[in-house]
C-alpha cells in the first residue's frame, strides 16, 4: 500500500497510525504550504491543557508556495523553547530518559527549511518505531491520486476512538487523545508501535 502525505512536524498518532502498514509514504514536496495545519505545529501535554508547538516561518503563515521553498526563522530561537518545554513536561515520563540523548539534536542543530526539519523529526520517530516504509517524495504537484492510493494531505483523521495510554497529567486533565508521536514515545516506549496497530486496525473498522 502506498500513502501519500504532506511533510508534517513530529506527526500526530493517527498520522503513524494511517502508515503503520504502509509499504511506500510519498511525501509531496511540491504542495502548498498551508496555514492551521500541522505542517509547522505539533500538539504536546502540559499541565493545564495541551501544549500546541508551533516552528515559525520566515514571511509567516500566510503564504502559498511551495512547502520545499518555505523557511524557518530561527532567530527568535524556537528550539530552545521547544525543548524547554518539552524537558518540563515529559521529564518524568517512564521513556523521557531513553530517548532524550537522540532527540535534543534536532533542537541544537539550526535547520534552514521546514521541510529538512520535519523529515528529521519524521526518520527519528521512524527509527524509534522500526517502522519499515520506503520513503519517497514527489517533485510535482498531483491533485488526484488513484483510489488505492491512501492520501492524508486533505482528509481529516478517521473518526475513532483513540485507547487510554498512561499520560503524565491525566489525573489532571484527563487523557487527550491523538497528541504528538513525541508523548506516545515518552509514555509506552517500545509499547508504542503496537498501540499504533491497534489505533491502525480500529480505522480499517471505522
Amino acid at each position: 500500500m502506498t500513502i501519500v502525505s504532506p511533510y508534517f512536524t513530529f506527526p500526530a498518532i493517527s498520522w503513524w497510525a494511517s502508515v503503520a502498514k504502509a509499504e511506500t509514504v510519498l511525501f509531496d514536496a511540491a504542495e502548498h504550504f498551508q496555514k492551521m495545519t500541522w505542517r509547522n505545529k505539533y500538539h504536546i501535554s502540559g499541565a493545564n491543557n495541551s501544549n500546541k508547538l508551533s516552528v515559525p516561518l520566515i514571511n509567516g503563515r500566510n503564504q502559498r508556495v511551495p512547502m520545499r521553498e518555505v523557511n524557518i526563522h530561527n532567530e527568535s530561537r524556537w528550539q530552545t523553547q521547544h525543548w524547554r518545554t518539552i524537558v518540563s513536561v515529559y521529564r518524568r515520563t517512564p521513556y523521557f530518559e531513553y530517548y532524550e540523548p537522540s532527540l535534543q539534536p534536532l533542537f541544537e542543530k539550526q535547520f534552514t527549511g521546514l521541510i529538512d526539519y520535519n523529515k528529521a523529526t519524521i526518520q527519528w520517530a521512524k527509527n524509534q518505531l522500526k517502522f519499515q516504509f520506503e520513503e519517497e517524495e514527489t517533485d510535482t504537484f498531483i491533485k488526484n491520486y488513484p483510489p488505492d492510493v491512501g492520501d492524508l494531505r486533505f482528509l481529516k483523521p478517521p473518526q475513532t476512538v483513540f485507547p487510554r495510554y498512561y499520560q503524565v497529567f491525566e489525573d489532571r486533565i484527563g487523557f487527550l487523545p491523538d497528541l504528538s508521536i513525541l508523548d506516545l514515545l515518552f509514555s509506552e516506549g517500545p509499547r508504542a508501535k503496537d498501540y499504533l496497530e491497534l489505533v491502525a486496525a480500529s480505522f480499517l473498522g471505522a
